[in-house]
């Protein structure tokens, strides 16, 4: 399946790693014990020549119930989603960045795990430019 869009680290532009591949993810080291969270900001951009339009990020997978959304506001988190649900950010073209924000929490009822089941997803309509 062709990739039209890619999700990257706001801190030092470097490209998410996709799905199976665990070169550059998105990861927390939590507590759980603590009921410790830790958030990220993170931002999208359509392949060169190309725009997507409605796109959304999903959270999925065994955990993702613990996973939020926020959009971002001037390099600060806005209001996080529910847990689990999707964000939309409309139109994402190749030149301007779609900045966003991902908070994962770790519960005490929970035991200890590397959980490598949640990716966060992006999904678009793409068209060339």
């Amino acid at each position: 399946m062709a990739q039209y869009i890619g999700l990257y680290f706001a801190s030092d532009d470097t490209k998410v790693s996709q799905s199976g591949d665990f070169s550059n993810p998105v990861e927390f080291d939590l507590n759980a014990e603590k009921n410790e969270t830790g958030e990220v900001r993170l931002y999208v951009l359509a392949d060169s020549g190309y725009y997507v339009e409605n796109t959304s990020i999903q959270p999925t997978g065994d955990t993702s119930n613990r996973w939020y959304l926020a959009p971002d506001n001037s390099g600060s988190p806005g209001t996080y989603n529910a847990a689990g649900e999707s964000l939309s950010l409309g139109t994402v073209d190749d030149t301007s960045k779609v900045y966003f924000w991902v908070k994962a929490e770790a519960l005490s009822t929970e035991d200890p795990q590397v959980d490598e089941s949640v990716t966060v997803d992006a999904t678009g309509d793409a068209y060339p430019a």
